[in-house]
């Protein structure tokens, strides 16, 4: 890969004509040369000319010298131009203090950037529980910050990933099993993310209800727990997930033909997005009915993060990977995650080994579970050999281990803060967080990537000429890992790392990545307006007033009968809003006609294989997992930090009468999901043909209109009004505004090509509103009746939020509760427009 360096000329003259940031980055090229990564298709998906194959290091290969990558090159949308005026004004000092739970899925390496960023949070008052595997209890705790077990084994997982480094599995995992597997610790996930959410503590048992959610991208379940709560989300990571052109996708592998670099960058996210989506929507969307949410449409969820745009930040430096210009202001790239260096103290043996001679190299792949260590074990030892290098081998997850030398040492755990500071370089996987450790030591790296983002991260060592090109696992043997230690201890490369170790601590990732969070939360909303450094989860509406109030301030109230719990609505500090968009008014139409039609025949098959399943899961000897939807683990489970699963066993040995009764049951629910798909019919096909000519305009260039959300019978009435009044409106008028519009701009070519948009919009605009009339009552109707009949979830947040409060009212200290009554009848009242100054201990 090659930085091409731009001239100060250039970014000035892109910067004022794009009105892109003064930081846009340097253009990158992409371009890998045969030796850097493999590029060798080993399947294909799709057939001969597909779009997509899989290459030997796991990547997708995007090839857009087919037919459908060329289409897709040509309708690919331009990205969004972000002015100077977007960017996000950030608070000097934080004053809300909230429940902060981050949720983590990875190994170790993933885990520990977290607790950096915990510890941080912290210090501005928050309380901080990090959710992750069960295994990682210890080094959270022992770090400061609540834990809380979501399941999960990343052991397994890092072994799943170096079989299967890409998004498609190989034909070995599918006969072993190893699919269905990944899919049901995904499910276990899910849960225990959302579980984390609204739990107590499982070791002290303090009630705790999220009022807002930092999570890495692959925990999947942030999003739609922020939905269900009506809380902010926001995400960080250590590789690219949003799209942009200035480098691709480092999960995909880019042919480009004839197609323009940048529009293939663009590109292969919206691919690997389609393709995870793929694999796990439908779990995805299964738990979701357990939180009474809809099911997200395949169309939206591969986008959903980029359609919502929920905030970002990316824990890399600058200095190695600046902003791309076309990333918008609610995405950060801060620097990376660094705890505070541990007292270490180490064992005689590494002590004894370090001062015994030159420093010596690191060789370790951490978290990586290998499949034959005796093998890689065998080709250090030989590349060390051969390089005559003193060698530190870390052992890692796959227990690298050899004969015993003189020149060599075993290690254990150690904490690489310490280590590297006494190495000469190091070699390793390519994790962001080592990858981190080691430059900011200023240590030349060599990486040997095994999956996901480790690829990405030796490539721009080796583009910063801080190392050698990244050799892949599957590539590694004793001439090539040698040829890059020796490239390691050149000056060059050491002076190299030393620049770059220079920059990195110049940056504050951790502090400003907090800052980060803190600017794109919704001050205004989350503030309590008797407690002004707490969160408000309530509203409390008399007449015209309407204040908003905390879980604390809420149960003072009540204990005082100021208020009832009927005055008390659950308050959405931020909704997230998810809806099926629409392209036109004709596939718009057949998709929902389609997704009909799909729902009622797998509705009336289950009317006879649902009985069937019963009759079977009778016959069976194996126990039965029904999950409640909410129960919680048992208390002996979560003081032993288990919890993992919230299932309870139903025992197989039903009478014949159960099993008939189960039988006839199941029969019935699926007759009812063929009657509610048919009804669901009625208000689905006009809601799509609606949307479908309300975003017709879109398609030559004119912005379509936008009548706000619908969420029950009220608020579609008002959409259905202010779509007829302006279809009505706007499509009558379009015929004389838009030709005048398009004069003024290009002449008489503009002219004819306004009247053309008028003569459009006439039908389209006007056939938005009259259909309008029925579809947005009719999905507003829907959503109240929905709303009503999936209620558990909701009343399951309002009991939790009431306990969490008044245990604050329990173990609050010096609190004037005359003080916040007084506070509630002014600002009642009227006569107070701010929070009051109100505080406790």
């Amino acid at each position: 890969m090659v930085i091409k360096e731009p001239s100060k000329s250039s970014v000035s003259k892109r910067s004022s004509e794009d009105n892109f940031p003064d930081y846009a980055p340097p253009p990158y090229d992409w371009t890998y040369a045969p030796d850097e990564l493999p590029q060798k298709s080993s399947a294909r998906v799709g057939g001969g000319s597909s779009l997509i194959t899989v290459g030997d290091d796991g990547r997708i290969e995007v090839d857009l010298n087919t037919k459908l990558g060329r289409a897709l090159s040509i309708s690919i949308p331009n990205p969004p131009r972000y002015t100077l005026q977007d960017v996000i004004e950030r608070p000097e000092n934080w004053l809300i203090k909230l429940n902060i739970v981050i949720q983590v899925v990875g190994s170790r390496g993933d885990v520990q950037p977290f607790i950096a960023l915990g510890s941080e949070l912290q210090k501005h008052g928050h309380r901080v529980r990090l959710a992750t595997h069960n295994v990682f209890q210890d080094f959270v705790r022992t770090s400061g910050l609540e834990f809380y077990p979501i399941g999960g084994d990343p052991a397994e997982l890092m072994a799943y990933m170096v079989k299967n480094p890409g998004l498609i599995p190989s034909m070995q995992s599918l006969r072993q099993g190893d699919i269905q597997r990944k899919r049901a610790m995904v499910a276990e996930m899910l849960d225990g993310c959302w579980r984390s959410c609204i739990e107590p503590d499982p070791v002290s048992h303090t009630p705790f209800v999220a009022e807002a959610i930092i999570a890495n991208p692959p925990s999947f379940a942030h999003v739609h727990c922020a939905q269900a709560l009506g809380i902010p989300v926001h995400l960080m990571f250590t590789m690219p997930w949003n799209a942009t052109r200035a480098f691709p996708h480092p999960l995909a592998s880019i042919k480009l033909g004839k197609t323009d670099p940048m529009i293939a960058n663009y590109i292969s996210y919206g691919v690997v997005e389609f393709l995870t989506w793929q694999g796990l929507g439908d779990i995805i969307n299964k738990w979701r009915y357990t939180l009474d949410l809809e099911p997200v449409p395949l169309s939206e969820g591969p986008s959903l993060t980029e359609t919502l745009k929920v905030p970002f930040t990316y824990c890399w430096s600058p200095a190695l990977v600046p902003k791309p210009a076309d990333w918008g202001p609610h995405i950060d790239v801060c620097g990376f995650f660094f705890r505070d260096a541990p007292n270490y103290t180490p064992p005689p043996e590494l002590d004894a080994f370090l001062k015994a001679g030159p420093p010596p190299v690191y060789i370790g792949f951490g978290s990586i579970v290998i499949d034959d260590p005796k093998r890689l074990s065998a080709i250090l030892l030989e590349a060390v050999e051969s390089t005559g290098v003193r060698a530190i081998i870390s052992r890692g997850w796959s227990k690298l281990d050899g004969p015993p030398l003189p020149h060599v040492l075993y290690l254990g755990d150690c904490p690489h803060e310490w280590l590297f500071q006494h190495v000469a370089a190091v070699v390793h996987h390519g994790g962001a967080g080592t990858t981190a450790c080691g430059l900011l030591n200023g240590k030349p790296t060599a990486i040997v990537p095994f999956f996901g983002d480790q690829p990405f991260w030796g490539n721009m060592v080796a583009a910063a000429g801080a190392g050698s090109k990244p050799i892949p696992h599957l590539q590694l043997d004793a001439k090539n890992l040698a040829e890059a230690i020796t490239l390691c201890l050149t000056p060059e490369a050491a002076a190299a790392a030393r620049d770059i170790a220079t920059k990195m601590r110049a940056e504050s990732g951790v502090k400003t990545a907090v800052a980060s969070f803190h600017a794109n939360l919704p001050c205004t909303r989350l503030q309590c307006d008797i407690f002004p450094d707490r969160s408000a989860s309530w509203t409390i509406k008399k007449g015209k007033k309407e204040i908003r109030v905390s879980k604390l301030a809420a149960e003072v109230l009540l204990w005082n009968i100021k208020i009832d719990h009927k005055t008390l609505k659950l308050l959405e500090t931020k909704r997230t809003h998810m809806e099926n968009r629409r392209w036109d008014p004709v596939t718009g139409a057949s998709s929902a006609a389609f997704g009909t039609a799909s729902n009622i025949v797998d509705a009336t098959a289950g009317i006879f294989m649902k009985p069937y399943e019963e009759f079977k899961r009778n016959d069976s000897n194996v126990p039965t997992p029904v999950s409640d939807g909410h129960s919680s683990s048992s208390a002996s489970d979560r003081d032993n930090g288990e919890g993992s699963s919230h299932s309870i066993m139903e025992s197989s040995g039903r009478s014949g009468m159960q099993t008939a009764g189960a039988m006839a049951a199941a029969s019935g629910k699926s007759v009812g999901r063929v009657v509610t798909s048919s009804v669901k019919s009625i208000v689905d096909v006009p809601l799509a043909v609606a949307e479908g000519l309300r975003v017709v305009p879109k398609m030559y260039g004119e912005e379509p209109k936008n009548h706000g959300e619908v969420t029950d019978w009220k608020s579609g009435v008002i959409v259905a009004g202010k779509s007829f009044g302006h279809g009505m409106t706007d499509g009558l008028m379009g015929l004389f505004v838009q030709p005048y519009k398009g004069a003024r701009a290009e002449g008489a070519w503009g002219a004819a090509k306004g009247f053309g948009k008028g003569v459009i919009g006439v039908p389209t605009k006007l056939g938005a509103g009259v259909v309008g009339l029925v579809a947005y009552p009719g999905q507003g109707i829907a959503k109240s009746i929905r709303s009503a009949a999936h209620s558990k979830t909701r009343d399951r947040i309002l009991m939790l939020r009431h306990e969490e409060g008044r245990w604050l009212l329990r173990t609050a200290q010096s609190l004037d509760q005359s003080q916040v009554i007084s506070t509630y009848d002014e600002l009642m009242r009227g006569k107070r427009t701010h929070a009051a100054q109100i505080t406790i201990e």
